[in-house]
C-alpha cells in the first residue's frame, strides 16, 4: 500500500471532513462478462476488456488487497466514452498465474511493472494511459518513469508512489509506525501463517481502516475476495513488503531498473494525482509536485477513503478522461 506515514495519518483523521458522495457499494454482475486470459511474459494474465478495439487504449490497475472489482464502476464508464479498458489482475490474484512452477514468486515493484509491459506487447499495445490506485498507482508511476514513450497519460491515486530503499530503513514516531502494523507482521513466520489462515478476515480489516466511511457489504467484499485464492498469493504479498525493508532480495533481472528508481526519476507524461482521506496532512501533494514536470493536476476528494475508483468511480472515471 502507501507510504507508513500516509497510512498512519489517515487513521488519526476524524470524521470532520465534507463527504464528496455517499460511498455505498452493492455487489452486481460485472458489465465486463467472462475474464479473458493472455500470456505475457512470466504470467498467464486475466484481464477483463470493455469498450472498442480501435479505442483509445485505458490500463487499470488495482492494489492490495483489491481486485479488478475496484473498477466495476469506472470500466464501464470509460468504456461508453470510447475507450478500451484493460484491467488486468496483478501477479498474485484472480486468474493470473505464473507460467512456470520455478519462477521466482516476486512482489518488486520493478517485476509488476514489466508485467505491464508485457502485458502491452502481447496485445500489441503501443501505449496506454495508466491508472491505478495503492500498488497499482505505484506500478503505473514506475511503468511511466521507466518506459515513458509507452505511457500517455497517467493517473495517480496518492501521487508519486515509488518506492525508495535506503528511505524505508529509516524509522518513524511511534504514532506512525503503528500505522504500518501489518508490514511488520508479514516480516514474521507467525505473519506468513496468518496470513494464510486469516486472508479473507486480514484483508476485510484493511478495507475497514483505509476507508473507514465507505459501506461496502458483505456480497461486495466476497466478489473481490475470490482473487486472494489464488496459489501465489501470499507469496507475492509477503515478498512484497519485505523486499520494500530490505527483508528479502530481489531478482537481479530488474537490478538496473531499480537503480534507476532509486534516484527518484521525475515522470515527465501527462499526470492528475488524487488524494483522499487516506493520505492526511499529504493529501495537498505538494510533498511530491516535484516529481511531475509534464502537464499536472492534483484533486482532493474528501470524505473518501483508499479504494478511490470503487468509492468514488465519477471522480476517478473523470480524472481518466481529462488527463
Amino acid at each position: 500500500m502507501i507510504s507508513r506515514r500516509q497510512f498512519s495519518q489517515a487513521i488519526a483523521l476524524t470524521a470532520a471532513a465534507v463527504p464528496l458522495t455517499r460511498a455505498v457499494a452493492h455487489a452486481s454482475t460485472p458489465a465486463w462478462g467472462p475474464v479473458k486470459q493472455v500470456r505475457a511474459g512470466l504470467l498467464d494474465v486475466g484481464y477483463a476488456e470493455l469498450g472498442p478495439a480501435d479505442g483509445p487504449v485505458t490500463i487499470l490497475l488495482h492494489g492490495w488487497p483489491y481486485d479488478i472489482h475496484s473498477y466495476v464502476d469506472v470500466a464501464p464508464a470509460l468504456a461508453a466514452k470510447g475507450h478500451r479498458v484493460l484491467v488486468p489482475y496483478l501477479r498474485g490474484y484472480g486468474s493470473t498465474r505464473f507460467l512456470h512452477a520455478r519462477t521466482f514468486r516476486n512482489g518488486q515493484q520493478s517485476a509488476l511493472a514489466a508485467d505491464v509491459i508485457a502485458f502491452m506487447d502481447a496485445l500489441k499495445i503501443r501505449e496506454a494511459t495508466l491508472a491505478g490506485f495503492d500498488w497499482g498507482a505505484r506500478t503505473a508511476c514506475v511503468t511511466a518513469a521507466l518506459w515513458p514513450q509507452r505511457v500517455r497519460a497517467l493517473v495517480s491515486v496518492s501521487g508519486y508512489l515509488v518506492v525508495n530503499l535506503t528511505q524505508n530503513q529509516e524509522p518513524l514516531s511511534p504514532q506512525a509506525e503503528l500505522g504500518w502494523w501489518y508490514q511488520y507482521y508479514f516480516a514474521t513466520e507467525r505473519g506468513v501463517k496468518g496470513y494464510t489462515q486469516n486472508t479473507a478476515e486480514f484483508n476485510k480489516l484493511i478495507w475497514k481502516l483505509a476507508s473507514p466511511k465507505w459501506d461496502f457489504d458483505d456480497a461486495t467484499y466476497g466478489r473481490s475476495a475470490t482473487a486472494w485464492h489464488n496459489p501465489d498469493h501470499v507469496a507475492i504479498v509477503i515478498h512484497n513488503y519485505r523486499w520494500r525493508l530490505r527483508l528479502a532480495e530481489g531478482e537481479h533481472r530488474y537490478d538496473g531498473y531499480e537503480r534507476e528508481l532509486a534516484a527518484k526519476p521525475v515522470i515527465g507524461v501527462p499526470t492528475i494525482t488524487i488524494a483522499s482521506d487516506f493520505d492526511g496532512a499529504n493529501a495537498d501533494g505538494t510533498g511530491y509536485r516535484k516529481q511531475f514536470s509534464g502537464p499536472y493536476e492534483h484533486r482532493v476528494l474528501t470524505g473518501i477513503g483508499h479504494n478511490v475508483p470503487q468509492e468514488a468511480p465519477e471522480a476517478f472515471t473523470r480524472a481518466v478522461l481529462d488527463v
